[in-house]
């Protein structure tokens, strides 16, 4: 590529002085120097450490202003140093460069770029918008790095540095802070559709968990007010516990509580990854460093039952209303809205505000194990697989993330084990949450009361009453959630 004239050099230089140099003062400040940036709309102007940086590389003579002689020497030299970078990554001389001759550029420099983050850049420099990046774009957007030699890694530095501010000067959506609202979308179709896929199952298990042992006439007797009757143990195998639900109410009575269900996913899944996603930047902060994805498996775990349990808290008397109104569907009973209004009457008038929150110290304490295992367990196995795949593809982890076959195994992986390992605490919180309805007439005085009838009148299997309609539910429901979690995210950008 022919070399540009001096004189024109010369010129474009005073050109770009006189519009830095606002006031004509033939001078600048730091502040002159963020003034005549605003005027160029140029990336730097809200990059306040990097001006700082810039104004040493500038000012050699450090008396804190910047001559013009200082200026032009300063942008002929980077020019240069541009230009020799330039061309060695124009690895077909046409004098324009492309994403494939950048992406081999960085690999060649030893540097793992996603390709999300040149997508970025190429947006962010490429002012033309005809998918390649010119000289004259990447001078104009490079021009004031503030290093002798610029090589790839300051370049993605600079980037860095001068693309996270906005134009009021506050930190811009990114990866990080986009997480309130972007997960909450993301973390809210994955549960609106798991949930909904898997409701029957979840009806089933919570039946199951409801019955203290009730006899194949247990809920017509209930209805009839006879709890004697009712309370009489006798076994109900699943298929049996599945016909009683069909008659009940067909199709309908296999989705009761799901409405309530869909209700509580997306506030629940917004605090859950949102509280996750605040836990762990905390936790990279008291481990000496900001980026919460290099935070330790122990952090991971943490975080993931911190976000579970504040979740669990929020939406604790949903879930209790949803327990106890599946536990009065009944054969011949109320269905829909109307099941729903009474049972939440009913709830009130028992004993207020604290019927909706019983079995809520067991519910977190159970949470807390279930959500760290989950979530902890599915990111290092995740990070693991992307890690793996990278080395063997030689790119990037996040080019490298699992598939969705492979999502889904890893997910139900991790659902079951911390679903199976809490179990109990689960059975003993839905017991407290459902105790006095049609088909759990038995009350309790709390914890310690539900714990000792449970063991006493089923023995320990009793606490793993209705695990395998869980299991079968928590396989498939947590595999569909992270598939259409991480999916989500790709979709709406997120990393």
């Amino acid at each position: 590529m022919p070399s540009e004239p001096q004189n024109a050099i010369d010129a474009r230089v005073e050109q770009l002085w006189r519009i830095l140099d606002t006031r004509q003062e033939g001078q600048l400040d730091i502040n002159g120097l963020r003034r005549g940036l605003k005027k160029m709309d140029h990336p730097l102007k809200n990059a306040d450490l990097l001006l700082k940086d810039v104004m040493k590389a500038v000012d050699t003579n450090g008396d804190g202003r910047i001559q013009y002689n200082e200026f032009r020497v300063f942008v002929e030299e980077t020019e240069k140093e541009l230009r020799t970078l330039f061309n060695s990554i124009d690895h077909d001389h046409d004098g324009k460069l492309d994403k494939g001759e950048l992406q081999a550029a960085f690999s060649r420099a030893g540097l793992a770029v996603p390709s999300s983050k040149l997508d970025r850049f190429f947006v962010e420099v490429d002012t033309d918008q005809d998918g390649v990046i010119s000289f004259d774009e990447w001078r104009d957007f490079l021009l004031f790095i503030p290093v002798n030699t610029p090589g790839l890694r300051a370049v993605l530095s600079y980037y860095s540095s001068a693309v996270t501010l906005s134009p009021e000067g506050d930190v811009q959506v990114s990866d990080e802070n986009v997480r309130g609202l972007g997960y909450f979308l993301a973390g809210g179709i994955a549960g609106v559709i798991s949930r909904t896929a898997t409701a029957p199952l979840d009806r089933l298990k919570v039946y199951l968990i409801a019955q203290t042992g009730l006899g194949r006439d247990a809920v017509q007797a209930a209805k009839q007010g006879d709890a004697v009757a009712a309370a009489k143990k006798v076994s109900r195998p699943l298929i049996e516990a599945s016909k009683e639900l069909w008659r009940a109410g067909g199709v309908r009575s296999l989705f009761a509580g799901n409405g309530l269900n869909v209700v509580k996913v997306m506030p629940e899944s917004a605090i859950k990854f949102g509280s996750y996603e605040g836990s762990k930047r905390a936790l990279a902060k008291l481990e000496g460093h900001a980026d919460p994805r290099q935070i330790n498996p122990w952090s991971k775990f943490v975080a993931g039952g911190v976000g579970g349990m504040i979740s669990q808290f929020f939406v604790y008397p949903i879930d209790t209303l949803k327990f106890r109104m599946q536990c009065e569907t009944v054969e011949g009973g109320l269905h829909g809205n109307r099941l729903i209004f009474d049972t939440a009457w009913k709830m009130w008038k028992t004993n207020g505000l604290r019927t909706y929150y019983r079995g809520l110290p067991m519910g977190l304490v159970g949470m807390f194990p279930y959500a760290a295992i989950d979530l902890g367990t599915f990111e290092y196995l995740k990070r693991a697989i992307a890690s793996k795949n990278a080395r063997r593809r030689g790119c990037h982890e996040e080019d490298a993330a699992p598939g969705s076959f492979m999502t889904a195994g890893i997910g139900a992986f991790s659902g079951a084990l911390g679903a199976s390992i809490v179990y109990p605490l689960n059975l003993l919180r839905t017991r407290l949450q459902a105790q006095g309805t049609a088909i759990h007439p038995p009350t309790y005085a709390g914890i310690v009361d539900v714990t000792r009838k449970t063991v006493k009148h089923e023995g320990f299997r009793g606490l793993f009453k209705g695990i395998t309609p869980n299991l079968l539910k928590v396989v498939p429901a947590v595999s569909i959630t992270y598939v259409v979690y991480e999916n989500s995210k790709r979709v709406l950008s997120l990393q």
